[in-house]
This record gives C-alpha cells, structure tokens and sequence, in this order.
C-alpha cells in the first residue's frame, strides 16, 4: 500500500486513456487479485497458528467493527454491487494484515519494527528511482507536460503520504533515543535515522507535497511538546490542546472562509491547488445523504463520466477524506468513522502515563491523520489509513495496568547490522535495551 500494485510495477501506472482508467476503477486487475490472495491466505494461515483472541480485539475496537460492516451492508445499495464487494474484500484483506503484526507476542514492538522495515525499502527505492530510473519515478502532465515525481509510489501525493509516515517514525525514534546518544550502540541507530530523515526532507522537497510536509512539521512538534518536562507531567494539557487546535483550523478554514490564505502560506493558490472547485462538483452529484453510494462506489458509471467531462480532469477521489467517506456511505459512515478517530484518541491518551513512548508516536500519527484528510483521502485503503489503524489496534492491545517505570526502546532485533528499535510490549525494557 505504501508503493505499487504488482501490475503497475510490471507493466507501469495505469493508461492515461478514459476507458482504460474507469474499467481499472470498477474492476480492478486480476494479477493484483491473485498477488493479494496469496497474500491473504498466508496470513490466514499465521494467525491460524497463533494464540490470538479475535473476538476480545472485536470487542476493543466495536466502533471498526461496526464501520466494517456497515460498509459490507452497504453493497446492497450500491449501484455496483458486485465491484463493491470486491473492494470491501481486497481492503479487509489490508486488516488482516494488520492482525498478523498485532498478534505478534509483543504488538508494540512488531508495530515499530514494521515501521522501521517500511522506511529502510521503500525511502532509498525512492531516491534511487528518481535519480536514476526517471521513467519510473517520474510523470508528465499529458497537457502541460509538467513533471512531478513519484518515487517508488504511484504520485506525488501517495509519495508525500509515505515520507510522511516514515519521517514521523525515525523522528520520534531519534527523540526517545536522544537522551542515551552517548551509548555507543544508540549512537550508530541514531546516525541511521538523521539519514533517513534527510532524505525524506528532500524527497518532500522534490515531489512538492505542501500538504505532507505540513502535516510532517506539525507531527514533530507534538512530539516535542509531548515529550517536554512540562507535559510529562501534566498529560491534560495534550488532552485538551491537539483537540482545540484542530477545532480551531477547521473553523478558521472553513467556518471564517480563511482556506485560501492557508493556502496561500503554503505556497499554493487560494483554491487549494483546485480543490474547492472539484468539492463542488462532487457535492454537486445526486447522492444519498445518510447512506452514501455503496462502499467505494461513488468514482463509478456515470457519475465519473459526468466529473471528467466538467473540466478537472481524471479524478478519481475528492481530495477530502471526510468528503469522500460521506459520497461512498453518507452520513452514517462518516459520523462511525469519526467516531473511530474520537475513541483512537482517547485511547491513546489513555496511555500517555503508562506508556508514555507509545502514546507519543499515537498522537503524531493521530494529529497528522486528522489534519492530511483535510486535503487528501485517507479514509480507505491507503498507506496512512492503514498505519493509522495499525497504531489504534497495537495501543488497544498494550496492557491497561499501571506498571513501574515507562515504556522504553529495547533492541532486541537487527536489520541490516544495525539495531532495530522496537517498544517493550510490557512497559518496560526487554532483553537487550538500555537498562538491561
């Protein structure tokens, strides 16, 4: 989810032509189905053989589950049953996915390594690609002939979503790792990340992703808040503020008109690089209010014909993740995910006393998450989606007791020579960290 499909490696993106585009859309590819098949019934088959109570984690997380099968009643309403069910089941194969680093016996350190390993392949790929391989990493506007990078991603703004994530984690690794930089071992996993970190800024630099660096910057800043003498003792006062802060943008954006001097400060035009203008389309189109066209079947039939014949080109979402979860399922399923991100929220905060590391990395992913579907869609099956999911179900999975001590970055595993940090699951170090 963080790269490519199997077939556009194999055979490059998708057609720029129309038909080859809304036929890719409504039916996919039967090489990805395969590749993801495979996939899900190797997973199937780990968690088969693990001890993991499937039903206590449906239970944690009632709020996902009831999201997942409103999307699954959904089909029933939708104007393409059959493509829709095929969607819902290609992204509960994405959850899978996730069960299988969840039910790890440490899920906090099986999240974190996960994170790492994303960062480690796919950065340098990028890099490399669009360096040396232009014909892959780079693509040209057919009317402009404007150039935009891609990296190992399908877009600019999918590989804006990537160094997002990935720079989020190898900052808050190096700022828990900070106070033993005198450590020797420590010291060359640092040397890793301030690389990584800045290859990420000049991949960011490159493909000109303003909302992705935003969202980067403002995630850094949280964790730094986060983890200040000041708030260490004091956790409300994150409680109370990330919540104000985003309440107060969306009413000054949105509420005041003030969009387009945001925009502006971003270095874009007041239409948010042409957004206000396809938000208007979409909302333009005949849907159902409280129930939306079905799960992912708004970019369909002759609703896409009518959106690529009002002048924005081929578009095939609404830049507004909240936006796009109303077209697909109306205001019910907006208003369950919503309500998902309220109670991801409160758990993390939650934890910010007994797991305090954990928390942190939660509520950058949380406020990054919240402020990217702003302009971008995240509320399906993408990169930053799945790691928000990802950070939700592993802090469900930590333990509620109080412990002694916090939660601490331990090595107990090694990619490449170098340490891989990885959160103790118990709240304290395991074999191999700092204090052992």
């Amino acid at each position: 989810m963080g790269s490519r499909q199997p077939s556009q490696w194999l055979t490059g993106n998708l057609a720029r032509g129309g038909a080859d585009v809304a036929q890719a859309l409504a039916e996919g590819n039967p090489l990805n189905r395969t590749v993801s098949l495979i996939l899900l019934v190797l997973a199937i088959g780990i968690l088969s053989s693990r001890s993991f109570r499937l039903t206590a984690l449906f239970a944690q997380n009632s709020v996902l589950t009831t999201y997942l099968i409103f999307a699954l009643i959904s089909v029933l309403w939708s104007d393409f049953p059959l493509s829709a069910f095929r969607k819902w089941s290609r992204d509960l194969g994405n959850y899978v996915m996730i069960l299988v680093a969840i039910s790890d016996r440490r899920p906090l350190e099986a999240a974190s390594t996960l994170l790492r390993r994303l960062g480690y392949l796919l950065v340098p790929l990028s890099v490399v690609l669009i360096k040396y391989f232009p014909v892959i990493a780079r693509v040209y506007d057919p009317w402009t002939g404007a150039v935009s990078y891609s990296g190992a991603s399908t877009s600019k703004n999918m590989l804006g979503i990537l160094c997002l994530v990935c720079g989020i984690y190898f900052f808050w690794d190096t700022v828990v790792r900070w106070p033993d930089r005198r450590n020797r071992q420590q010291k060359r996993v640092l040397v890793v990340n301030i690389v990584f970190l800045s290859a990420i800024v000049w991949l960011l630099n490159t493909c000109q992703s303003a909302t992705s660096g935003t969202c980067l910057a403002l995630a850094c800043l949280v964790i730094l808040a986060v983890r200040s003498k000041v708030t260490r003792n004091r956790p409300q006062i994150i409680m109370l503020t990330i919540p104000c802060i985003f309440l107060i943008a969306i009413l000054l954006a949105f509420g005041l008109g003030l969009k387009g001097d945001f925009s502006k400060a971003l270095g874009r035009d007041a239409t948010m690089s042409g957004r206000t203008e396809i938000w208007e389309i979409v909302l333009g189109q005949q849907t159902s209010p409280f129930l939306g066209t079905g799960y992912e079947s708004f970019w369909m039939g002759p609703r896409l014909d009518r959106i690529w014949t009002s002048g924005e080109g081929r578009l095939n979402e609404a830049h507004n993740g909240y936006l796009e979860a109303y077209l697909n399922l109306g205001y019910c399923g907006l208003l369950l995910l919503l309500l998902f991100v309220v109670v991801v929220y409160r758990n993390i905060m939650r934890k910010l006393r007994v797991y305090p590391d954990l928390a942190c990395l939660g509520v950058a992913i949380w406020i990054a998450f919240v402020f990217h579907n702003c302009t971008e869609v995240d509320f399906r099956s993408g990169l930053m989606w799945l790691t928000f999911v990802l950070v939700a179900l592993a802090t469900s999975t930590s333990r509620n007791k109080r412990v002694a001590g916090t939660a601490v970055l331990a090595n107990s595993e090694s990619t490449a020579g170098f340490p891989m940090p990885v959160l103790s699951a118990a709240g304290a170090p395991s074999a191999g960290g700092r204090n052992s």
